[in-house]
């Protein structure tokens, strides 16, 4: 398969991803010290392989680059990431990463925000790497850590990073946590500890939530904005800085 059927390929395959995540409904809890933060500073979107599905149904506070191998299924994921409003710069850890992570920076340094699966791209999962720190470091950021949980899906148990396929209309919560400075002494493992934790405190957030029994009430949930208890929760995949 050439490269370009694969670019239109992913670009279709982003055009289901659209609309499948445009049917879930979203729950998102900010922590107040992420949005007490200036706007102009970078966010370095961190979490684990596996989780990212459901977070792609979030809508970004601002344009966010992603880092993608240079594989020929790379080729197939850039047409996707794309069709679903995400940046794409190229590079591997084995091949041109150090490329890519260099114009990765150049991107965010113009305005944008980044996102990694930090334990990537071949794990051990949950081993948090330097990309994202290293990033957050040269841009003067703030890694950001993230975590989801859903109500119905499936895990793919026998893939290395247990990817988690939320099913369409299953509801989904999702954390940002409080910002981790990149200059924090071991930030590798402040920075798993806090991913671990928005993890565990979404799957408690969507334990609390009843299900809607009526369609009028999914509607209210995806367009309202709330405040409740310690956090920021913005219902519905709004831009947080309007929750």
């Amino acid at each position: 398969m050439s490269g370009a059927v694969r670019t239109v390929l992913g670009r279709l395959l982003g055009f289901v991803a659209r609309v499948w995540l445009c049917t879930l409904r979203l729950r998102v809890h900010v922590d107040p010290a992420l949005l007490a933060l200036p706007e102009s500073v970078p966010w370095v979107l961190c979490f684990w392989h596996g989780t990212q599905w459901p977070l792609l149904a979030w809508k970004r506070r601002r344009s966010t680059v992603v880092l993608v191998s240079l594989s020929k299924d790379g080729a197939l994921q850039t047409g996707a990431l794309r069709s679903i409003g995400l940046k794409v710069v190229r590079g591997s850890s084995s091949r041109g990463g150090v490329r890519g992570l260099a114009a990765l920076i150049r991107t965010m340094k113009k305005g944008a925000d980044a996102a990694f699966a930090v334990d990537g791209p071949r794990g051990p999962l949950h081993e948090v790497k330097d990309g994202a720190i290293t990033a957050a470091t040269q841009v003067n950021g703030v890694l950001v850590p993230m975590g989801a949980a859903g109500s119905s899906g499936r895990v793919f148990e026998r893939a290395w990073d247990r990817y988690f396929l939320a099913w369409p209309f299953s509801r989904v919560v999702i954390v940002l946590g409080a910002p981790v400075s990149p200059s924090t002494n071991d930030a590798r493992i402040a920075l798993g500890a806090a991913i671990a934790g928005t993890n565990d405190a979404a799957i408690a957030a969507l334990n609390q939530i009843a299900l809607p029994t009526v369609r009028g009430s999914v509607y209210k949930e995806r367009c309202d904005g709330v405040a409740l208890g310690d956090s920021v929760v913005s219902r519905g995949g709004g831009n947080i800085r309007g929750a």
